[in-house]
């Protein structure tokens, strides 16, 4: 048996401190070889299969060689081969990355093939299915995770099959796990293959995101600026704490089967990037890293607590930590987002994946009576960057899925106003160690009758507005409990209705059936919002009503001709179209996709939808 000592685990703050939690020292067990594979996690976009097979560590005299194959006419058919990799995590332990990395050109999407990955010169066999795209389904369903602590006071080493039970139960069609799929600091490998050990019996058979976030990379917070060296494993003066090979080794294992990124140009030290975009089922999900390229908050903005990222003050002024070189997602990300949300090529619907919310989303850290009035770790800050990426997302009608917040919420987010932007879903965290709650000092204004005191309308500690629909908060006393039952645990779920354009979110607890009768989710779930509430903003004034012949559900992208900015872009349900606009002017309507486009120039705007039209001929069937 390889052993070794967790010997950093978990930064929190505790009463007004820094404090570090040791856990049980970890074994990775020396397995047989039939068993030297862990788990394998894939993707498939553009007909280009990626998948990463993860193993365990391999003896000098193994063959490092595997092959992935799958069934066709009762056979087995070799599709790709690839070395074991044998980087360094640069790490104390001395510990090899062990992946096999399979890259498939020409993948017939339309159907399902069992696979498997054979290593060791056959004696090593891992099997599973890689899934047709359900483009044909009307409803696709993600199964949504995030913070896997192991951390046994707070229920970390229960076992996860209660989850694992219950997502078979669902059959989703996408997995996500948003971050902290590894909270060991320093012994990556381990934990990840702990991981494919309690999570592989739904990830071999489904497709799966993982994205790591701070604690997988080594670090309590993270602030990645582009990939320079941190000084602190807090993070906050910005970077990697950890060496550059041990960050690339957990996104090699973590990140490698995600499709093609967006632009693969490294950041500092060599650091890769992972952004990109994935299709399924018709809805385009991007991909996004919050936190690779945003900006360490230590000395660069005045001090406001004891810690550079946590504002205690409830009078300081907000506007003076919104300082001018903040970076949130850096201009590459934002450039991304734009092309994304322009870009509807097989797709209905429209998702941003990411680690933590752009928000504050809690009021109350670590304990009862830790309340804490803004914390820079969340994407409420800095303010500018936020609304920037807020302002992509809501050109292309997108909802966003996140983890990391230790708190299911459910927010809506606004840039100018309350509302005029889209809806969040923070799900919550597998185990739950480091607690926080949605606890405001006032009742929210603009309630619906009959809601929680603490929903509706307010501005977060930075002054972004939000409103609360929802928050799973942990039990009050004993400052949240010591079972996963009152520390709010659990798993999220997304469904996209595609014939009626809804997206339902739902918000499970630990250890129950979600298929009893009288099962309950999280207060304030389910909630089912339409596609097009993730672009709140109010009309200042309309364009002429489309009436469209020969397709349904065209492409509509309305271009702001004063600025040549793309207003928004939405395939849109059915076939007539009231286009909204936000100030008087002339528009370009573009209506279709590829090489067919119909477009109209020097469109003016009206006070208000009068009976006018414009109608659209596009070529049947396209």
């Amino acid at each position: 048996m390889k052993r070794f000592l967790l010997t950093l685990s978990f930064i929190c703050l505790l009463t007004g401190r820094m404090k570090v939690h040791a856990a049980a020292a970890l074994d990775i067990p020396d397995v047989a070889p039939k068993d030297r594979i862990c788990f394998a996690l894939y993707t498939a976009q553009d007909n280009i299969l990626k998948m990463t097979a993860q193993l365990y560590p391999l003896k000098d005299n193994e063959s490092r060689m595997a092959m992935l194959a799958i069934q066709k006419d009762n056979q087995w058919e070799t599709v790709a081969q690839a070395q074991i990799t044998e980087n360094e995590y640069g790490n104390q332990a001395q510990d090899k990355t062990w992946t096999a990395h399979f890259r498939v050109q020409d993948w017939d999407m339309t159907r399902d093939w069992p696979y498997r990955v054979v290593a060791l010169d056959g004696v090593a066999v891992y099997k599973g299915l890689i899934r047709s795209d359900p483009v044909n389904k009307d409803e696709i369903v993600v199964a949504a995770f995030t913070g896997n602590s192991i951390y046994k006071p707070h229920g970390g080493d229960i076992p996860r099959s209660d989850i694992v039970e219950n997502v078979k139960k669902l059959n989703p069609d996408l997995l996500f796990f948003s971050g902290d799929q590894v909270y060991d600091h320093t012994h990556h490998l381990g934990y990840w293959l702990r991981f494919g050990q309690d999570f592989g019996e739904i990830i071999r058979n489904t497709p799966t995101i993982t994205i790591p976030d701070d604690h997988d990379v080594g670090q309590a917070n993270l602030w990645g600026a582009s990939g320079r060296k941190s000084n602190t494993g807090a993070g906050h003066d910005g970077g990697y704490f950890m060496p550059a090979t041990y960050v690339k080794a957990v996104e090699q294992a973590q990140t490698w089967h995600l499709p093609d990124p967006y632009d693969p140009t490294p950041i500092g030290q060599g650091i890769g990037v992972y952004y990109t975009d994935l299709t399924l089922g018709r809805i385009s999900f991007a991909i996004i890293e919050d936190r690779k390229f945003k900006t360490g908050p230590e000395g660069l903005i005045p001090k406001q607590g004891p810690r550079p990222d946590h504002i205690l003050n409830p009078n300081y002024d907000p506007k003076s930590v919104d300082v001018q070189g903040a970076v949130l997602l850096g201009e590459r990300q934002l450039n991304f987002l734009n092309a994304w949300g322009q870009d509807w090529q097989g797709a209905d619907m429209k998702a941003v994946l990411s680690q933590t919310l752009f928000c504050g989303s809690a009021h109350v850290h670590g304990k009862i009576g830790g309340r804490l009035h803004a914390d820079l770790d969340s994407n409420g800050w800095p303010q500018t960057g936020r609304n920037k990426a807020l302002a992509e997302m809501r050109r292309a009608f997108s909802v966003h899925i996140a983890g990391d917040q230790h708190l299911a919420t459910i927010m809506r987010h606004g840039i100018e106003d309350w509302d005029d932007a889209g809806y969040s879903f923070c799900v919550p965290s597998i185990a739950n160690l480091y607690l926080r709650w949605w606890d405001p000092l006032e009742p929210g204004a603009n309630r619906v009758p009959g809601m929680p005191e603490y929903t509706g309308r307010y501005l977060d500690g930075f002054g972004n507005h939000v409103t609360c629909w929802a928050a799973a908060n942990p039990s009050k006393e004993p400052n949240g409990g010591s079972k996963l039952t009152t520390r709010a645990a659990g798993f999220g779920v997304v469904r996209f209705a595609k014939p009626t354009r809804e997206i339902t979110f739902e918000c499970w607890p630990r250890h129950v059936d979600v298929t009893g009768p009288i099962t309950q989710q999280y207060p304030g779930w389910p909630k089912t919002i339409q596609q097009t509430d993730n672009y709140g903003r109010m009309p200042l004034a309309y364009l002429p009503a489309l009436n469209i012949k020969g397709q349904t559900n065209p492409v509509v992208q309305i271009v702001d001709e004063s600025n040549n900015d793309v207003v928004y872009t939405l395939r849109i349900l059915g076939q007539s179209f009231s286009p909204k606009v936000f100030h008087e002017g002339t528009y370009t309507i573009k209506v279709g996709e590829g090489d067919h486009i119909k477009t109209f120039d020097s469109v003016k705007s009206i006070p208000s939808k009068n009976g006018k039209t414009i109608e659209v001929f596009l070529q049947l069937g396209l």
